[in-house]
């Protein structure tokens, strides 16, 4: 089963798709991993995707397609993965349909306001655990690995705002895209706890996973 996670930044894709890769064995693909790893290893297209990132804006649809298309020859690709933040736009959507396939697409709806609280407040560790300040209670350590908490550049209100309107204007769209193909499935209580949202994702998965 190869699925590709839709979704507004903030939405929880994140979580879900941890979640979904445990009960499916599914490898999660994020293009936003794999981009904050080249950043932090000081690559080439780490510099250039930090340029992108760091002003809210996205890395260029030519450079993040070659990256996932490579991805996607890896051996642990090729038993079913879930692509988390690929594809952002039609085009790249286009191009994904050109080199694989696309089993369902599961678009977690999220109302706006929530969206904003949610980024601002989140604050991240180098481990990769995730935290939001109104459960951190003053604490700046992570309870994983004891690392220092930080917030993301691009997590600020002002890039938080550049994001969710590209996501408006760009991503959006392939929630028509893939409904036209009868692929397009959706969470509507995205708002709800990860848990009850995932119970639902559940069931939808159920129906594929056979």
């Amino acid at each position: 089963m190869n699925i590709i996670l839709l979704g507004a930044p903030g939405a929880g894709k994140g979580t879900q798709a941890s979640k979904i890769a445990n009960k499916y064995k599914l490898l999660h693909i994020s293009t936003g991993d794999i981009f904050r790893a080249n950043i932090k290893n000081g690559t080439e297209i780490g510099k250039l995707a930090k340029s992108y990132t760091d002003s809210g804006k996205l890395v260029p649809d030519e450079v993040t397609c070659e990256i996932v298309k490579d991805r996607l020859t890896w051996d642990d690709a090729q038993h079913g993965y879930m692509l988390d933040g690929f594809p952002r736009n039609i085009y790249q959507a286009q191009q994904l349909d050109k080199f694989a396939k696309v089993d369902v697409c599961l678009n977690i709806d999220v109302d706006e306001s929530l969206l904003m609280d949610r980024i601002c407040g989140r604050r991240v560790c180098a481990c990769g655990e995730s935290y939001h300040v109104s459960t951190l209670n003053g604490a700046t350590t992570c309870a994983k690995c004891g690392g220092k908490l930080y917030q993301r550049p691009d997590d600020v209100p002002e890039t938080v705002k550049t994001r969710l309107d590209t996501y408006k204007s760009q991503t959006a769209p392939l929630i028509d895209y893939y409904k036209a193909q009868g692929k397009l499935v959706s969470v509507k209580s995205g708002e709800g706890s990860p848990d009850l949202v995932f119970e639902q994702i559940c069931k939808i998965f159920d129906k594929y996973d056979k």
